[in-house]
């Protein structure tokens, strides 16, 4: 336990030690500019929360209604374990593969280019297993006194779920919410595929149409290929400062 702990202590000091001489208001609410040869990160700032916002905007109602289904709906035992061996199947594959094939899928097939919004439909698919196993589990913790009663007093099936059975397990839902969010902040792999790497502020509508860089992405691009190194301990900071604040 103590290893353990020391380890995160030595990394949050040492990312915090690295970056604290060089943030600056500049740097956090400026765009990049070449000509003007200034160094800003805030489209990647916003492109991180846009591209977290939509992609929780369709992995939540997808893996709670899946774990919904498969937990209260189903009935064929074979069904269910064909589909959470897909499940596990799923959660193992490596991001770069899920980058390649949203890669193909999303941006030439679907025609939606290299974009954020690919981006976040890969990211979809590579959260579903986390979000589907976690709300699966939460509704296995409702006792099963709570849905006789309440079918006992006439209420419908999905009554009961919407009414009794998911307010019990909410807070499974938001740990695998939770999850989901921190993988998202640093998948760097299956977005340099399907999102790009530019540093354009954009708007929300506007920016999920174009290629844009997220925090992880950036941190990359400025370390390996700029040697902005820097920079790329600010914006690990800035990783850090959100994942502890989620």
């Amino acid at each position: 336990m103590a290893i353990t702990v020391s380890i995160v202590i030595f990394m949050i000091a040492y990312i915090f030690f690295k970056s604290v001489p060089y943030f600056s208001w500049q740097l956090l609410t400026n765009s990049p500019s070449y000509l003007n040869d200034t160094i800003g990160v805030l489209p990647d700032i916003l492109n991180t929360l846009y591209l977290t916002f939509t992609t929780l905007l369709f992995v939540l109602p997808m893996g709670v209604g899946a774990a919904i289904y498969l937990n209260e709906y189903a009935t064929s035992p074979k069904l269910v374990k064909v589909i959470e061996y897909c499940i596990e199947t799923l959660a193992g594959i490596p991001s770069i593969i899920f980058g390649l094939v949203g890669m193909l899928v999303f941006c030439q097939f679907f025609g939606l280019k290299t974009s954020l919004l690919a981006g976040s439909l890969t990211l979809v698919i590579m959260n579903l297993p986390t979000i589907i196993r976690t709300t699966q589990e939460s509704l296995k913790t409702v006792p099963q006194g709570y849905r006789e009663g309440a079918f006992g007093l006439g209420a419908a099936k999905w009554h009961v779920i919407r009414t009794v059975i998911l307010p019990c397990c909410i807070e499974g839902i938001v740990t695998g919410c939770i999850l989901s969010i921190g993988r998202m902040l640093g998948e760097s792999a299956a977005l340099l595929f399907t999102a790009g790497f530019a540093h354009t502020l954009n708007g929300y509508f506007e920016g999920m149409r174009s290629a844009g860089s997220t925090l992880t992405v950036a941190l990359y691009v400025y370390a390996k290929e700029q040697g902005e190194f820097e920079v790329a301990f600010v914006i690990a900071a800035i990783l850090l400062f959100m994942s502890l604040l989620i």
